[in-house]
């Protein structure tokens, strides 16, 4: 079984919480900037495209994806 790869959404804005929610598997943190950063493991493929999808279907503009250190 292939180990989760860690990655960062650098989000606009800072999320609402019903936005938030939307994310369960993935941490937040509201930076001073205006910007809203989720993180976490990211199993596979299909689960990076649910995110993706996710963030498209609220509206959100997605500033930075990176992947993060193990």
């Amino acid at each position: 079984m292939p180990v989760p790869t860690r990655y960062q959404f650098v989000i606009d804005g800072e999320l609402s919480d019903r936005a938030l929610a939307a994310f369960p598997d993935l941490d937040a943190a509201q930076s001073s900037i205006g910007t809203t950063s989720l993180f976490g493991p990211v199993p596979d493929p299909t689960a990076m495209r649910a995110i993706l999808a996710m963030i498209d279907n609220l509206g959100l503009t997605l500033l930075e994806m990176r992947q993060l250190p193990d």
